[in-house]
């Protein structure tokens, strides 16, 4: 038998590699996307004072810290008993707004898109950020940058660091927005819309316009049945800070609906011997049947419609191209990437002009004992649980993460092996075709660091020592 390997694997968030085994006709037999680096956070966080953990768990990751830190915020307020005012928590959202155009705009252009812009068979030299700006000119990869920073600006005006928010506490947050600041992030947003509208064009005419690309995501090389989850508002409606967990089944209809603190009768973990990252499942179907996938296209999938009007377009004229709800083609993630990016213009738009954004009542206070705790949020990449039992001194007694990259572990690892049976055949295997299975990981924007968190039920660890002319002379495992 015959193995490929993919390693490392490129343009995401994190470490991994694909093994690809084929028969004796040079056909596919099967695959595996095996992620082999640990962070450990479920357990080194043991320990620690409750209100460090939206500052700690914010390292989990450098692309999504915004939604881990509010995901550990709202795990406060309920531990605390403590309901967030009004204020606190449309600056919350408005915040939460400049991460989806930053993390999506980093996604779309930099990891996503030069494979249909430049092209998935070209030199993996030219598919880059760089090949983007080659073949569609300087000035849109100033726009790209500088929106992207626009978003990053947001959320270190709301949050106090680009990059690390220290603003969260339970009942509220700690900074306030005045005026100037107001009037500023207001400018921005104005100027995220217009460049989403763009983004929605270049996706029409680069992708939905070319016959080979559209074929790509309409057809069955990465396409997957699934059941799908995200949060959704009163309304069944489109949000990313708050709300209920809706789960819809392959042919749509609603199959679950619940609030953050049942989840655990809802979702269970299991773990394999190959990978670090854990692989979730809808516990009343078991784990071999009840695969979902989490992230933008899942949360398309679970919503009724999207609150603001030109979203709501772009959300019509998805399943119009489609021609069916829930859509399983697995590189839809990329186009409902980019409605999420008009919806979180408008709707941050929508925030900053609200008469409240600038009160000053930012927090209630509690006088409750600490307790037990679940937050929940949509991170960019999909649902996104911190789950903390506190000790009464108000230490972290036990805690558990659930971040979307382990949500679609099991859904990721299917797609690849669905791609890599379609694309490679009778041995015939090229550096473009490799590419294009690694396309399956990429279209749900994977963040292996944040998914990373397992220590305990498997603790194996491998060292491969090589001498200097790279030949393996010692395996070491513990």
């Amino acid at each position: 038998m015959k193995k490929i390997t993919i390693d490392p694997i490129t343009r995401l968030e994190g470490h991994g590699k694909i093994e690809i085994f084929l028969d004796e006709q040079g056909n596919v037999q099967s695959s595996y996307l095996q992620i082999p680096e640990l962070r450990g956070f479920e357990k080194f966080c043991e320990g620690r004072l409750a209100e460090d953990m939206p500052q700690l768990t914010s390292r989990i990751c450098g692309v999504c810290p915004v939604a881990h830190h509010f995901a550990s915020t709202k795990a406060l307020d309920m531990a605390f008993g403590v309901e967030p005012t009004s204020t606190a928590k449309k600056l919350r959202e408005l915040m939460y707004c400049g991460y989806i155009i930053y993390d999506h705009i980093l996604h779309f252009y930099f990891l996503a898109a030069p494979d249909f812009v430049v092209g998935p068979a070209v030199k993996p030299s030219e598919r880059n950020i760089i090949g983007i700006i080659n073949k569609l000119g300087v000035e849109i990869g100033k726009e790209v940058i500088k929106h992207r920073a626009f978003g990053q600006k947001i959320t270190e005006i709301l949050g106090g660091k680009a990059t690390h928010p220290v603003c969260g506490l339970p009942g509220g947050i700690s900074k306030g927005l005045t005026e100037e600041e107001r009037i500023k992030i207001e400018k921005m947003l104005v100027s995220c819309l217009e460049f989403s509208k763009t983004t929605l064009k270049l996706f029409e005419q680069l992708v939905l316009s070319n016959e080979k690309y559209k074929s790509l995501v309409t057809g069955d090389v990465y396409k997957l049945e699934t059941y799908y989850m995200g949060l959704v508002d009163d309304k069944n409606q489109l949000n990313f800070y708050d709300g209920k967990i809706r789960v819809v089944t392959p042919d749509g209809k609603e199959f679950v609906k619940f609030s953050p603190a049942n989840y655990l009768d809802i979702i269970s973990e299991r773990v394999e011997s190959w990978t670090y990252s854990k692989m979730t499942y809808l516990k009343k179907l078991g784990h071999e049947s009840g695969t979902y996938k989490v992230g933008a296209l899942a949360r398309l999938n679970v919503s009724d419609k999207i609150a603001t009007p030109l979203a709501a377009a772009e959300f019509t004229q998805m399943y119009k191209f489609f021609g069916r709800k829930p859509v399983h083609n697995s590189l839809a993630y990329h186009w409902s990437r980019i409605v999420e990016l008009l919806y979180a213009s408008e709707r941050g738009l929508e925030l900053v002009r609200d008469k409240e954004i600038t009160s000053p009542n930012l927090r209630n206070s509690s006088e409750k004992n600490p307790g037990e705790g679940i937050g929940i949020v949509e991170a960019a990449r999909g649902t996104l649980i911190h789950h903390y039992k506190l000790t009464k001194d108000g230490l972290i007694e036990k805690l558990n993460l659930i971040v979307p990259t382990t949500s679609n572990s099991a859904a990721i690892n299917s797609t690849i092996n669905i791609a890599a049976k379609n694309l490679i055949k009778n041995g015939e295997v090229s550096e473009g075709l490799l590419n294009m299975v690694e396309m399956a990981y990429r279209a749900y924007d994977p963040c292996f660091a944040c998914a990373t968190h397992l220590f305990g039920e498997r603790t194996s660890l491998t060292i491969n020592i090589y001498d200097s002319r790279k030949k393996l002379i010692k395996k070491i495992t513990k």
